[in-house]
């Protein structure tokens, strides 16, 4: 296979394998906020407690958090929360992301996380690596708070959004 066609081919597979959706939240100063959707966040390790997320280098405060020492949540979004994805996933630029959804901000970093995520784990940048478009956050998890309603997530799997169906 060339490589033109191996580009292709791995996009056409990967469409395939399911990811669940996630909104990273950030405070990027005292003023401002920031929350951008994500489907690539992998758990790295339980000991120390951490995950990895992908980030395009094209987004906006990309240098931000593939900062080391920089704190940020990831919100394990449930199903009926899709527009919410929408709009941090930047369909709608001339809306405010926080305008919609259940947000709130920690007591000690003022993270804006979402109270009704199936999850939520807040984590400062331990590492980063660039590879290609993108780098690769390694993040310190210091907080989980679970949801306790329904296991319920947010899937994405050949571009439009799925249900977990029930075994």
């Amino acid at each position: 296979m060339k490589n033109d066609s191996l580009g292709v081919a791995m996009k056409l597979g990967m469409r395939r394998l399911a990811s669940g959706v996630c909104i990273l939240s950030t405070r990027v100063d005292e003023d401002e906020l920031f929350a951008m959707t994500v489907s690539s966040v992998t758990s790295v390790s339980d000991n120390p407690a951490s995950l990895l997320v992908c980030i395009n280098k094209q987004v906006s405060k990309e240098k931000h958090l593939s900062t080391v020492g920089n704190r940020f949540a990831v919100n394990a979004l449930s199903y009926h929360q899709q527009d919410l994805s929408n709009l941090c996933a930047g369909r709608d630029e001339a809306r405010n992301r926080f305008e919609l959804g259940a947000w709130h901000q920690d007591e000690d970093y003022k993270i804006p996380y979402l109270t009704d995520a199936q999850a939520v784990f807040f984590c400062q940048t331990d590492k980063v690596m660039e590879y290609g478009t993108h780098s690769i956050v390694v993040g310190c998890i210091h907080q989980v708070l679970v949801s306790e309603t329904d296991v319920n997530p947010l899937l994405y799997v050949d571009g439009r959004y799925g249900l977990l169906a029930p075994l």
